[in-house]
């Protein structure tokens, strides 16, 4: 594990309190010689004068903390795993299975991390999308859709160069297992551990309904191409997008890259399965 010098802030920014639970980590770290680095929001929320762009801020340090909820973390997730920079996400909204760490156990997972605990820091593999000559990095998963006055759409599926299915439907989810309990749970997918090597491809309101989320081999490679053409987007994590043509094609495969994000030491996947999920 790398020795942590310098640790940076991602906030949401209207978070109850975020000023004053950043101010006592800054306090936390200061004690123990390690330095910090804002991102510009949260520099404005503690009026000083230096902070870094959100983009910027994973080459700048050896450690992110997301202070906020899930899309908060998705905003930062490909930037720290291009750096191979560990995130602990620590949950001030309702629902998060990444920003997983609740307030109270905060300072226990740090002692721990920064002690050198590393089973409490778990490996996620990334997706990787390839459309119009650029590539893409996702955590959770790549989302086809139509736009709110489009018809449905249809898009042809191959895996590993074989075109298994032609779709018709509102949409398409490719996920990985991080994202199994995220949009793809939503449209009926499957919960899958982490570390799984697996890849889910899950249709969104399909027209034939012996259409049904599959589990593939991460060690395979999808294509997706667009049949239709009005009002289609491509959507990575949630967070950022494109617009798709008749005839656009979108490349996946299992990334090389990891996000190495920080859990409690007090719970294991399945504690947070249960609870986010409200389970008996």
């Amino acid at each position: 594990m790398r020795k942590i010098e310098r640790v940076g802030f991602v906030i949401k920014p209207h978070a109850p309190d975020i000023g004053k639970i950043m101010s006592e980590l800054i306090n936390y770290f200061t004690k123990r010689n390690i330095e910090y680095l804002l991102e510009d929001v949260a520099a404005q929320k503690l009026k000083e004068k230096t902070g870094i762009s959100r983009d910027k801020l994973p080459e700048k340090v050896d450690l992110v903390i997301v202070l906020g909820g899930d899309g908060t973390l998705l905003s930062i997730a490909h930037l720290a795993a291009q750096r191979d920079v560990p995130v602990l996400g620590v949950n001030l909204g309702s629902l998060g299975f990444l920003t997983e760490v609740p307030l109270d156990e905060m300072y226990l997972t740090l002692d721990s991390f920064l002690g050198g605990e590393e089973t409490i820091v778990s490996p996620r593999r990334m997706l990787e999308a390839s459309f119009k000559g650029k590539i893409y990095y996702c955590l959770n998963d790549v989302v086809i859709n139509k736009g709110a006055l489009a018809r449905m759409i249809q898009c042809a599926i191959w895996i590993d160069d074989k075109e298994i299915a032609t779709l018709r439907a509102d949409g398409l989810i490719i996920s990985t297992p991080t994202g199994s309990t995220a949009y793809s749970l939503a449209a009926g997918g499957p919960i899958i551990q982490p570390y799984i090597p697996a890849i889910i491809i899950a249709p969104i309101c399909p027209h034939t309904l012996s259409f049904r989320p599959m589990v593939i081999s991460s060690a395979s490679r999808i294509k997706i191409q667009l049949l239709t053409g009005e009002e289609v987007y491509l959507t990575l994590d949630g967070q950022r997008g494109d617009s798709l043509a008749e005839n656009d094609a979108v490349d996946l495969k299992r990334s090389k890259l990891k996000l190495h994000l920080i859990s409690s030491p007090k719970r294991n996947y399945f504690d947070l399965v249960q609870e986010k999920l409200g389970w008996g």
